[in-house]
This record gives structure tokens, sequence and C-alpha cells, in this order.
């Protein structure tokens, strides 16, 4: 990606990349602290997950307007700044000894937030920050930080925990997130056009969402998909230890086997579209990945390994296109509020799905479950597949003038 990662967008890429490894220690870390440290109970575990995701569902809206409204380099920073000291109080705490889980509660809510005001920061930035043309490669660089971090993550923090326990294991995305704010300081990020308060309102980004011919089915497949493959995501270990009898060391091969495919469809989606057109690269992504619930519910060994390869593999060939669409598609004063309302749909999405998958699985089983999730995800794809995505080869025209002085 050296062909990529240069300039501005570099000091983007360097500083998202630090950050996305510390968070990826304190995926598995901050759990280790309610469950080790705190010996938390089942209830504190649930509570603990949904805060994660309930800022992205209570303040998804209005997130895109405050981003619209402010400097996206002093978003970056401070957001970074403050994750830096939320996350930094555990290890503090810990060492003399006054932890507590409610303690673990505030940092998940509002890491939560700033989570959600920098992702949709760097995501409005990006398209200002490489020619429109590079946009495809770019996002393929940014999704591969991503990736790389979340696959070889866990096993860091792993042995993290191991050497330093699970508190201070996260002091370790603190400093990420202080080296990633030096990174979007030094950024010299590019004037942007003024903008009428009265032109940024909450329910901007869905009336330029949804008032689009190709953004429009676009979100409504991928919500669909978030829905539908959150279904399964739950049930996987629980599938394979309970129903196959699988030993731990074959889940976690199974689990490590999504995250190389990951990477490697980070890396070869620019290829990919450009061979088979920007729409049809979302769509084959999305078949792919929607054949993960059948190998599994097939049960068959080799078939469970490729299945969950096409997963790793179809998540980022139809993440890069749909970013870059919205990033092409969306007036430079909208992008903010797009790309927040997207993340309230899509995070919301999975939430849903993954409450329901319980349900279905205790009244269904999970086998059956998990072919209902496959045939959801398939339905996905035909939402996207009877839409103008099936013949869009390159990008279209942008919406404004602004948008093609990249």
């Amino acid at each position: 990606m050296a062909w990529v990662v240069r300039g501005e967008f570099r000091k983007l890429w360097v500083g998202q990349l630090v950050s996305a490894s510390g968070s990826a220690i304190t995926t598995v870390a901050l759990p280790l602290v309610a469950v080790v440290t705190l010996d938390a109970s089942a209830v504190d575990m649930g509570v603990l997950a949904a805060l994660t995701v309930l800022p992205h569902l209570a303040f998804g809206l209005p997130a895109g307007v405050w981003v619209d409204r402010w400097s996206l380099r002093r978003v970056l920073v401070v957001t970074d700044v403050g994750r830096a000291v939320l996350l930094g109080c555990i290890p503090l705490a810990a060492a003399v000894g006054a932890l507590q889980m409610w303690q673990l509660y505030v940092v998940a809510v509002l890491t939560g937030v700033l989570t959600l005001l920098s992702e949709t920061a760097s995501m409005t930035l990006l398209p200002a920050l490489v020619p429109r043309d590079d946009l495809i490669r770019a996002n393929s660089a940014h999704l591969l930080n991503v990736n790389v971090a979340s696959t070889a993550g866990p096993s860091v923090a792993g042995l993290l925990v191991q050497l330093v326990t699970a508190p201070f294991a996260i002091l370790f995305d603190a400093v990420s997130y202080v080296v990633s704010a030096v990174a979007s300081y030094l950024i010299r990020e590019p004037p942007r056009a003024s903008v009428e308060r009265s032109e940024v309102q909450l329910t901007g980004g869905l009336r330029a969402m949804f008032g689009s011919p190709i953004l429009a089915p676009l979100a409504v497949s991928a919500t669909v998909g978030a829905i539908a493959g959150s279904l399964q995501g739950p049930l996987i270990v629980l599938y394979l230890v309970r129903e196959l009898q699988w030993a731990p060391a074959l889940v976690g091969v199974a689990i490590t086997a999504f995250g190389v495919a990951a990477v490697t469809g980070s890396l070869v989606a620019p290829a990919w579209i450009r061979w088979v057109g920007i729409g049809r690269g979302y769509l084959t992504g999305q078949f792919i990945a929607s054949l993960t619930g059948a190998a599994l519910a097939v049960g068959f060994a080799p078939l469970i390994f490729l299945g969950q390869a096409f997963a790793g593999l179809g998540m980022s060939l139809f993440a890069v296109p749909q970013r870059t669409l919205r990033q092409s598609l969306v007036a430079p004063h909208q992008l903010a509020q797009v790309s927040a309302t997207w993340r309230t749909l899509v995070i919301g999405g999975q939430s849903v799905g993954a409450l329901t998958s319980g349900l279905l699985a205790t009244t269904m089983g999970l086998r059956p479950t998990l072919v209902v999730s496959t045939t959801a995800m398939l339905g996905a794809t035909l939402i996207g597949l009877l839409s103008p995505l099936r013949t869009l080869q390159t990008l279209p025209d942008p919406v404004s003038p602004q948008l093609g002085a990249r």
C-alpha cells in the first residue's frame, strides 16, 4: 500500500493504524478486567457489551451534525486525547485498588461516543486528503489497518494480559491514542467551504442518503446484510463447540481464517473493483460473505474453514466500494452526517441481529438459525442486484462540483 499511503493521508493512516492496534488489545482486555479483576456477573457483562454499542445508536445522527460544524483535525486530536485519558484511568484505579464496575461502564460509554466522533471525522477527512481517483485504494489501505489490528490484536492482548494483567494491558491502548493524537495534529487539513448552520440538520444524512438512487439501495442492502450477518456472529463459537464438538484449537484456527482472509481482501479489493466494476465489487463481496452460514450449517470441517475465509474476504470486498461510493456521491458539507447515519443504521442493525439470534437459536436451533442468516444475507444481495449497483462500473459523477476539486 506504499504507493497510496503518501502525503497528508499517510499521517491519518499511521494514526489510525496505531490506535486500531491499541483498540484491538482493549477489545480483549476490557472484558477480562471485568471478569478476572472485578468478578463480574453475566448481567454485568451484558450491560458492558450493550454500553459499547449504545453511543452509536443514541448519538449517531447528532454526531454527524457536530462533526460537520467542527474542524476535522481538531475532532481527531481531541477524541484521541480523551480516549487516552479515559483508558489510562483504568490501570491507575486498579493500581490504587479503587477500580469498580461502574467505572468500566462510564469508560465504555464515553470512549464509545469519542470513537463515533473520531471515525465519522476520519471518514469525512479521507476524501479531502487524496485525489478522487485514489479513493478506492485509500479506503482499502484504511480498512487494512482495521483488519490487521483485529487479526493480530487478540493474540497480543492475551500475551499482555498474561504478562502485566488486564488493567495494565489497557495502558498500551491509552498510549496508542497519544501517538495517534500526535499524527492527527500534524495533518494539514484542507480548508472546507463554510456551511450555513441551517444546512446542517439532524436528518440531513438520512435525506442525502435516501435521496440518491445509488446510495438508497446500498444503505438498505447493507443494513439488511448487517442484521442478517449478526444473526450468526454470536452463535459461531457456541455452534462449533457444542453442536460439532470442536476443540478450542480448531475454533481458533477458524476465527484466524476469517482474519487472514479479511487482510487479503483489503489488499486485493482495488484490483477486484477495477476488474468487475465498483457496483459488482460490492455485490460479489456481499454474496461471498453470505455463504458463511450455509458452510457452517453443513458441518463439514473443510467447508467451515472455507466459509470463515469467505466471510473475511467478502467483508473487505464489499466494505471498500460502499465507503468509496458514500465519499464520492455526498456533498462535502453532508458527508459527516451521512457517515454517522450509516453507522447508526448498520451498527443498529447488528445490535438487532445479535439480540434476535439468541431467540431464534432457542426456538429453532443453531443450525436452522444459520440457514436463516444465509437466506437473509442473500436477500440483502438481491436488493443491491435489483438496483443501479448492478451496472455501476466506475465512480459516478459527483453530486456537487465541489467534489470534483479533490
